[in-house]
């Protein structure tokens, strides 16, 4: 059972919507670009645990301090009175070990070996346990989820589970196990607990209002809206189509997203929408939306 869901990270979201509509440098795309295909991977993953035993215990993303370190855990399983700790990687293309490091074949650049970040976690992870009274067995693993992923010269101790082993690795959470299920969920209660919710180390390019493009952008391709009706608005590069409400509540969410700190007033959102003509229409349906509070100048909304 999935007891702590994966949330889509909030760097990603922030990341989509700036590249959407800012110029970002070689850099940036490229961080973003990873965390996309990174989190598509663990996607893939929570998947495949939905056929798994209902007495496994599911936590995923976790993050979690220790001895004033914080460390990341994709996805923790708590099965046959084990935990297993496991970090999802969606590399694809041929890369090779020499000499416990990491190379990507086609151009012989080092990468960082992905098992540092293991070995740290599952020591944090023994630590924390120990400290909040549970000595439990600890099984680490790196999955490559994805099947257009090659390693060559891998040694055979590698805690590696590659896509074609998957189904093989998953088998053996799907054979009920009596065990002491109310301990394990007083346990899988006390790590989500722990677990951080605001990452201190979001890696994001600045920007202000000013700088960023105005419009509604599509919700599945995030191209801007250049045309709405009454009722709905349409994309014309992918055919996405949205209630005309929704769309402008989407695009209320999203200026909250990136500027927490503003107020939501009916010009800011007229101007952050900038395809919408009439103030009365966004004004009516902030006001159907949202709690409006103060007068004038001062007015502005928030949740109910």
């Amino acid at each position: 059972m999935f007891f702590k869901p994966r949330c889509e990270p909030e760097e990603l979201r922030i990341m989509r919507h700036l590249h959407a509509r800012m110029n970002l440098n070689e850099k940036e795309v490229n961080n973003f670009l990873t965390m996309e295909k990174g989190y598509d991977g663990e996607k893939k993953f929570d998947k495949l645990l939905e056929g798994i035993s209902d007495d496994c215990i599911i936590l995923n993303d976790l993050l979690l301090e220790q001895s004033n370190s914080i460390f990341q855990i994709d996805s923790l399983l708590i099965y046959d009175e084990t935990i297993h700790i496991i970090n999802i990687k969606n590399y694809e293309s041929d890369y090779y070990i020499d000499s416990e490091k990491w190379f990507r074949v086609s151009n012989k650049k080092e990468i960082s070996n992905p098992f540092f970040q293991l070995n740290r976690s599952e020591s944090l992870m023994r630590r924390l346990l120990k400290d909040i009274g549970y000595n439990v067995q600890i099984k680490a693993y790196i999955i490559f989820i994805n099947p257009d992923f090659v390693l060559y010269q891998a040694p055979l101790n590698l805690p590696i589970i590659f896509s074609s082993q998957l189904n093989r690795f998953l088998n053996q959470f799907k054979t009920r196990i009596a065990v002491q299920k109310e301990k394990y969920f007083v346990l899988a209660e006390k790590i989500t607990s722990l677990h951080i919710k605001n990452s201190p180390y979001m890696n994001l390019p600045e920007y202000s209002y000013e700088q960023l493009i105005k419009g509604i952008t599509c919700q599945t391709c995030y191209t801007f809206i250049s045309e709405v009706s009454k009722d709905k608005i349409a994309c014309n590069e992918c055919g996405f189509q949205e209630d005309f409400q929704s769309a402008i509540i989407r695009s209320v969410e999203e200026y909250r997203l990136l500027f927490p700190l503003r107020k939501i007033t009916t010009e800011d959102i007229w101007e952050w929408c900038k395809v919408i003509d009439s103030r009365k229409t966004i004004r009516r349906i902030l006001k159907r939306n949202f709690n409006l509070i103060g007068y004038g100048k001062s007015s502005h909304y928030i949740d109910y």
